[in-house]
């Protein structure tokens, strides 16, 4: 780790009771920013929203965020040729998106079942126990893995690269939506992802390109959304966020 990167010190907005948002430039290429909100889910409600328990009908995460009452939100997932269905396996409560476990070795979970339990995690499949896991919580969304507890990349040096929208974990148990509208690879991503202080232990990949998207209301109001991804939109020109059929928001009220 570099001096700078050691001296980097990250300047959280609070957004709302358990919610924080913060801009941070990549020591080593300034102009990329690293958009981070964090959520302590003791203190403020995550929400899995899927528009095929809805209306059926895909919107920007900018629009999910007015039709939902969210504070924030990012991709829920990938989605499939429908414009409907994750990639994983995803279900939030009674309805399931999509009812197959895949090989991807990512899985948010959070609405503990039973007392005890971390009211949200990001879940190793591959680790012992892992998937019998999935039962205990009300939500549970499948994704590609992109770093493995205890902040280990997965992903081995490779050319494509695209604007990147992941979700995290730290170490005290928060869940970061993180966006980076900068192409990189997802082995460079992971790098300065995992050299900034904030503390992240394991990551998924949401989604890449165009599709990939944050917006933040509040404090702060941001509709960030991706463009550049190696053999679809290999320009920087894109400009609006574009619709999407599932999003992970948040909620600023305290759990009950």
């Amino acid at each position: 780790m570099t001096a700078a990167l050691c001296l980097l010190v990250v300047h959280f907005v609070p957004l709302a009771r358990g919610v924080e948002y913060a801009e941070i430039h990549d020591p080593a290429a300034p102009a990329d920013t690293l958009q981070v909100v964090r959520v302590d889910p003791a203190q403020a409600t995550l929400r899995a929203v899927m528009a095929s328990a809805r209306d059926r009908r895909p919107r920007t995460a900018a629009a999910w965020c007015e039709a939902e009452h969210l504070l924030a939100a990012i991709n829920l997932g990938m989605y499939r040729e429908d414009h409907l269905t994750n990639v994983g396996y995803a279900r939030d409560g009674a309805h399931v998106n999509q009812p197959h476990l895949t090989q991807y070795q990512s899985a948010l979970v959070f609405g503990p079942r039973r007392p005890g339990l971390p009211r949200a995690a990001l879940l190793d499949l591959d680790a012992p126990q892992a998937r019998e896991r999935l039962a205990d919580y009300d939500t549970v969304v499948q994704n590609l893995r992109l770093i493995r507890a205890p902040g280990k990349s997965v992903w081995s040096a490779q050319p494509r690269r695209w604007s990147e929208a992941a979700v995290a974990s730290d170490g005290a148990g928060r869940i970061l939506f993180v966006f980076l509208r900068a192409p990189r690879t997802m082995s460079d991503f992971n790098r300065l992802l995992l050299s900034l202080p904030l503390g992240v232990v394991a990551a998924m990949h949401v989604e890449g390109g165009p599709e990939a998207s944050l917006s933040v209301r509040g404090p702060r109001h941001v509709d960030a959304n991706g463009s550049y991804e190696t053999g679809f939109v290999e320009n920087d020109g894109e400009r609006a966020q574009w619709p999407i059929p599932n999003v992970l928001g948040v909620l600023a009220q305290a759990p009950k």
